[in-house]
């Protein structure tokens, strides 16, 4: 049986733990996967738990079988590119979303798999639980963090990490691999991720100059600052089409 400990959050390294500390409310515990300690988050600050003594025991074969077994459970928020620039049609949201499967199952990955996109029923704002918008960092293919967390998408005031490549699925980085000539990313979306009516490709099902669909610089580190593309199968029409990847997995 798996019993999720939501006070505790399992990050990667200390630069992940740094990074998004302020997110964390006061009493929460974070463990460090490669250094295996444990902090505590206080009113200014973080302070490591310190174990004085570790014993390790392990139960007898003819018990394990009748044990409960309990896991942290590691929660990562990812954004990754596919594999080569599109067109304003996907054949909508649900073509998007399993094009993000594929290619997540194709290099062996697992978890929920969602295209970065607004959509007639979908703004992209609400594709993360709400629980999960301010307590976790987004992290690349790499688990680099790319934004302190999944509300911070949508504040003008933050920026995507400078020197923290995004990744495709094969693991190139699309802003410096000449694949994407265009480094905009398709999305449909206002600032504040909220769909877009009347710019969001005819639902991402168009691929001629007649609809528009909004699209994003990836060079302005911003990911929602709108403007409109036509999406028609000539460059730069084919661009950046980014997915959202829950993971959870027992720790």
């Amino acid at each position: 049986m798996y019993i999720c400990l939501p006070q505790v959050t399992v990050l990667r390294s200390y630069d992940t733990m740094f990074a998004t500390a302020k997110h964390q409310p006061e009493g929460s515990l974070i463990y460090i996967i490669d250094k295996a300690d444990l902090y505590l988050r206080v009113h200014n600050g973080l302070r490591q738990v310190m174990v004085q003594q570790f014993t390790h025991e392990f139960l007898p074969q003819s018990q394990r079988k009748a044990s409960i077994l309990t896991y942290i459970c590691l929660y990562q928020l990812h954004l990754i590119a596919l594999n080569a620039p599109q067109t304003g049609n996907m054949r909508g949201i649900r073509g998007a979303d399993f094009l993000c499967f594929q290619q997540a199952r194709a290099v062996g990955l697992k978890g929920t798999f969602r295209a970065f996109l607004s959509s007639k029923l979908q703004d992209l704002y609400t594709i993360v639980r709400r629980s999960d918008r301010d307590g976790f960092p987004i992290l690349n293919l790499k688990d680099q963090v790319l934004f302190s967390s999944w509300e911070s998408i949508f504040n003008d005031a933050s920026r995507m990490r400078e020197n923290v490549p995004m990744y495709s699925f094969d693991g190139r980085d699309i802003l410096r691999d000449s694949a994407w000539p265009e480094k905009m990313v398709w999305h449909g979306s206002s600032n504040k991720g909220h769909r877009q009516t009347d710019h969001y490709c005819e639902t991402w099902r168009a691929g001629d100059r007649a609809v528009t669909g909004l699209a994003s610089s990836l060079q302005s580190g911003h990911l929602l600052m709108p403007s409109h593309h036509n999406p028609t199968n000539k460059s730069p029409r084919s661009l950046f089409f980014l997915m959202f990847w829950a993971l959870v997995k027992p720790f």
